[in-house]
């Protein structure tokens, strides 16, 4: 009787000296990456991206509309993203890896966009019609980097390739990836993907988190989205093209604050 006593409070210590480990981590809980994503080979998605990102930095470099590296604006973008970015692989691994870029693109679009990789771009639009604040174009970025560290592009390709093709050849397909590097050597445009409202929902989410973490105010993503909203009353920015709109949105942002502004707090402390 004492022997099994004694294992079990051994057991009970241990559980005990495991439980704060679980519930350690603070910031926002969005669940896993979607299974979805796992159809599609990462580094084939990666590999499209570099090739897009590098086609559109051309095109705009043709159109003398890519900002030269001095520029003011696309300073001040290098310098956000560099406070941000050391917190992106706690949500991603691979992310330690990405070779990082950030650009700004002279255009009146209100757009912005992180491709897989870690390909940032922003149109001087988004700045200079929303007049940002550097907290709201944390806010953007983090929301942005946010859809890459939860791989949602690779996400809505996997779930295009299970829709598309039969329950035999998917099942071939779970064992071997070739077919997901087919469909992404196939064309895929990675700018033109729509995402889920719980895509916007994780990226809305884990952007206020990334954004808190590196000392900005998450408040702004609030100040962004009523922006945005005011915005749109006109004719509605390309952003919202590809980032609906929903009128949850702002809400749900507000009742996540309490989750992200210690992190925020601290941030500004150290």
């Amino acid at each position: 009787m004492d022997a099994k006593r004694g294992w079990r409070g051994l057991l009970l210590g241990a559980a005990l000296l495991a439980a704060p480990l679980a519930w350690a981590r603070d910031g926002v809980e969005v669940g896993g990456n979607s299974a979805f994503s796992k159809l599609v080979p990462a580094a084939s998605v990666e590999q499209t991206a570099r090739t897009q990102y590098q086609q559109t930095l051309q095109q705009a470099n043709q159109q003398q509309a890519l900002a030269p590296a001095n520029h003011p604006q696309l300073l001040r973008l290098r310098r956000i993203a560099a406070r941000i970015i050391p917190f992106a692989a706690d949500w991603n691994p691979r992310a330690k890896d990405w070779q990082w870029q950030v650009n700004l693109i002279g255009s009146n679009q209100i757009n912005a966009w992180c491709m897989p990789g870690g390909k940032i771009a922003f149109y001087t639009g988004i700045l200079d019609t929303l007049k940002l604040s550097d907290d709201e174009v944390a806010a953007v970025m983090g929301h942005e980097i946010a859809h890459a560290l939860r791989e949602h592009a690779r996400e809505r390709m996997g779930k295009s390739m299970a829709t598309n093709v039969g329950a035999n050849l998917l099942s071939q397909l779970l064992g071997a990836g070739d077919l997901g590097n087919t469909v992404i050597g196939g064309g895929a445009q990675l700018l033109s993907l729509q995402f889920s409202r719980s895509d916007e929902t994780e990226a809305d989410l884990v952007g206020l988190e990334l954004a808190a973490r590196a000392g900005f105010d998450p408040r702004a993503g609030i100040t962004l989205w009523q922006k945005m909203a005011a915005q749109n009353k006109g004719a509605p920015p390309q952003w919202l093209s590809t980032h609906p709109a929903g009128s949850n949105r702002i809400a749900e942002m507000q009742k996540n604050l309490p989750k992200v502004m210690p992190l925020y707090e601290r941030a500004k402390k150290s």
